[in-house]
């Protein structure tokens, strides 16, 4: 896991890479490759190498990454990314002959939003999402709303539904809540998330004066999904 011994997660790792015929696509913004406390190495420790491949940077163009494109050309490929045209994975996963590749974005959302809809290339995959109603267990992260979730969680239980094995996402957060139980014990503090927050009088922060981003404040406030 690459931390220091005295907060290892290697022994909250599975001791083998978890067998699955899904392949994973992770599509990271740069500004996540810097945070100390970031998910996708351990989604990747959980993982063969050839299942889970991650790519960094903001513009994916055909000519720079070839294979990318291919991928996403692919009938078989998914990219986990929710909206009005996405469909509940469930679903998906329902169907005689699954998906065996899967694009997700990873980073905050308006950095996902940006990576989404300012690269072609990712509008060509199916889109789906996740209809779950599981808060995010990544406690030490401030989300925007109480089912907000993390890269490795959505990737977890994914690749459950996708694979239909329960054990898997119990595996993959393991190394998860091991994380957030350390940095708590060192001092760090649980985040609310911002729906939380101001939902109950406890955002500190001055509101934003940009007209749209007040409009986004008061949706999570009155709990529209946006």
């Amino acid at each position: 896991c690459s931390r220091p011994q005295k907060v290892c997660l290697c022994p909250f790792l599975p001791v083998h890479p978890l067998k699955v015929s899904t392949c994973l696509y992770i599509i990271q913004h740069p500004a996540e490759e810097s945070r100390v406390l970031r998910t996708v190495p351990l989604l990747a420790a959980c993982l063969p190498p050839d299942k889970c491949k991650v790519l960094i940077g903001r513009r994916f163009s055909e000519d720079r990454y070839p294979e990318l494109a291919t991928v996403c050309r692919n009938p078989n490929t998914l990219i986990l990314y929710p909206g009005a045209e996405a469909t509940n994975l469930e679903e998906i996963a329902l169907m005689p002959s699954s998906p065996s590749v899967m694009i997700i974005i990873d980073g905050t959302w308006s950095q996902a939003k940006d990576i989404f809809y300012k690269n072609s290339l990712f509008r060509i995959p199916k889109q789906v999402q996740l209809k779950t109603n599981i808060s995010s267990q990544y406690v030490i992260r401030t989300q925007p709303t109480n089912t907000c979730l993390s890269t490795l969680e959505c990737a977890a239980i994914a690749l459950t539904i996708m694979e239909k094995n329960k054990s898997i996402q119990e595996t993959i957060l393991r190394p998860l809540q091991a994380l957030c139980s350390f940095q708590l014990q060192h001092g760090a503090q649980i985040h609310h998330s911002k729906e939380h927050l101001l939902r109950n009088g406890l955002y500190d922060k001055p509101m934003p004066k940009n007209k749209r981003k007040l409009r986004r404040m008061q949706l999570l406030v009155n709990n529209v999904k946006i």
